[in-house]
């Protein structure tokens, strides 16, 4: 099909009366786990197959409930598993689409934004939106990712746009046109307030030439988080509060995440810990590398172990986690940050509290100050 020239059939939009109902319930999506067992065999189905053209071998863990269309492991996040073998490179590539990659197995390098990332087993790292990447696998191993993406909800809204064969070195030219400080890039025209509310009014000049803020790539190396994560053990079986890091991007301010969309953190569970319930309508995809344990969602128990990818908190769905007789590490990816900019992050950290409208409302505290060391 010609990008420029489409057809269309014929279409007409319709009322739909909604005069004293109220809005649909929910469909909420059902926790679900992929096991270590599964991940494995399908890495070695994978690793079987002849190398494609375009040396991405993947396969999209899907969740039962997804939108033919726009297919992911909850509403809006897509995780793909994708294998390289050792001295394979995938096709350069670029999407609107932001990512975060979570090597679970052997090693290599990434050439995204004109940089390039080394990364080993747990390592964490994401993609900005469109921006040229290739994965590398300079290893004796396979090499396995974990790949989590906003693409359902850019599919659903049909606006997912991908391109292959791009140069690696080459940042977009809008990027550099648009930070530049030439005058004739700059607004001459001003935004100026309106009534007395605080409201402005822009130029359409400013709507196509928003600020500009630079998003970059940024590595997160399990060794040095872990070597912070392990210090919380020591706030001791007294602590409420859930032992972990977020892996911060600066670039999304107050919504704290490593991507617009997602955040992403790791979590520490001494043996023989139990979270308090909570939740919130952010949904919650664990992968859980090291121990075992079980997490109650909504009255019902999951069993997990290490290798084992769990979508443990369908959004509004009451849950908490705990630990059997072993040290649990886990990656959390949670749609945290869009529900704060989309102020729709209604969040409650005890059962016994009112929820909250995070980011519009004021939250929650810990015990951390004073919670006896272990």
């Amino acid at each position: 099909m010609h990008d420029l020239k489409r057809e269309f059939a014929p279409a007409q939009a319709s009322f739909v009366d909604q005069t004293g109902r109220r809005a649909r319930e929910n469909h909420y999506w059902a926790p679900v786990i992929m096991s270590r067992e599964q991940i494995d065999a399908e890495v070695e189905r994978l690793a079987s197959l002849p190398k494609p053209a375009d040396g991405h071998r993947q396969s999209l863990i899907v969740h039962p409930s997804a939108r033919e269309g726009s297919l992911g492991l909850a509403p809006g996040i897509r995780v793909s598993l994708q294998v390289l073998l050792p001295g394979e490179s995938t096709e350069p590539m670029r999407h609107n689409a932001t990512e975060v990659n979570f090597c679970i197995r052997g090693g290599g390098s990434t050439r995204v934004a004109g940089r390039t990332i080394g990364f080993k087993q747990y390592d964490v790292w994401n993609h900005p939106a469109f921006v040229a990447y290739s994965h590398t696998n300079d290893t004796s191993d396979v090499q396995v990712r974990l790949v989590y993406s906003n693409i359902p909800l850019l599919q659903h809204m049909e606006v997912y746009v991908c391109e292959f064969g791009v140069e690696l070195e080459a940042l977009p030219e809008t990027m550099t046109m648009h930070a530049s400080d030439d005058p004739k890039h700059r607004n001459p025209f001003g935004t100026f307030p309106i009534g007395e509310d605080g409201g402005l009014l822009m130029p359409y000049e400013t709507l196509i030439n928003p600020q500009v803020v630079e998003s970059t790539p940024l590595h997160f190396p399990w060794q040095q988080v872990k070597a912070e994560l392990d210090k919380l053990e020591a706030l001791g079986a007294d602590y409420v509060g859930r032992r972990l890091y977020m892996m911060y991007n600066p670039v999304t301010g107050r919504t704290n995440g490593i991507t617009p969309n997602f955040f992403a953190t790791m979590t520490i569970r001494p043996p023989k810990i139990v979270d308090r319930p909570h939740r919130h309508v952010s949904a919650a995809i664990n992968y859980y590398f090291s121990g075992s344990g079980y997490s109650m969602v909504a009255g019902n128990r999951y069993e997990w172990k290490a290798g084992d990818l769990m979508l443990s908190a369908p959004g509004w769905a009451v849950h908490n986690h705990a630990s059997y007789d072993n040290y649990v590490y886990e990656l959390t990816i949670q749609d945290q940050p869009l529900n704060i900019y989309m102020q729709s992050l209604l969040w409650q950290e005890s059962l016994k509290e009112p929820p909250a409208l995070l980011g519009t409302q004021t939250g929650f505290s810990t015990n951390r100050s004073s919670a006896k060391a272990a």
